[in-house]
């Protein structure tokens, strides 16, 4: 398995009572992000209507290691359990962005939703990519699929 460690920030509005993204068993893939709410909003919560959406905070600011990218994951629980969902899923967080973690969350439920400070919305995964630099050629390589799109490989 490979360690890498994740510089965080709190940031001025997050509560030092929050738990800090973790791994929750050995082999999850992901770490649990938290629902950072405004001061005013953290009684009542954040209610998401049918097909609303909001730009949740985390209250935190991290520093993915560089040729890493972090990758917003929706929760199953969450979604099974609401209709609650990463609207952009995956959303990818860049190495060089040190801005606050905010998660794009989507009620496709038929009911209002109301997020609690402090619940689990989303999971994060820090995963490797590669740069790619753009060759335009006047032909690809064949092969046995060639061109077929959706569908084409027997699924109906």
């Amino acid at each position: 398995m490979n360690m890498l460690t994740l510089p965080v920030t709190l940031l001025e509005n997050h509560d030092h009572a929050l738990d800090l993204p973790r791994h929750e068993t050995p082999g999850s893939a992901g770490m649990d992000l938290r629902a950072c709410l405004a001061s005013e909003d953290r009684a009542r919560g954040l209610i998401l209507p049918p097909m609303g959406r909001a730009l949740v905070p985390t209250g935190l600011a991290v520093a993915i290691p560089a040729g890493h990218e972090g990758q917003v994951r929706p929760r199953s629980g969450l979604a099974v359990k609401t209709g609650i969902t990463v609207l952009n899923s995956p959303g990818t967080i860049d190495s060089d962005y040190r801005g606050e973690l905010r998660v794009l969350l989507i009620n496709l439920g038929a009911e209002n939703q109301t997020l609690a400070h402090g619940e689990r919305i989303a999971q994060l995964i820090i995963a490797p990519y590669a740069t790619s630099e753009v060759q335009v050629v006047t032909k690809l390589d064949d092969t046995d699929r060639g061109g077929g799109g959706f569908g084409s490989t027997g699924v109906q």
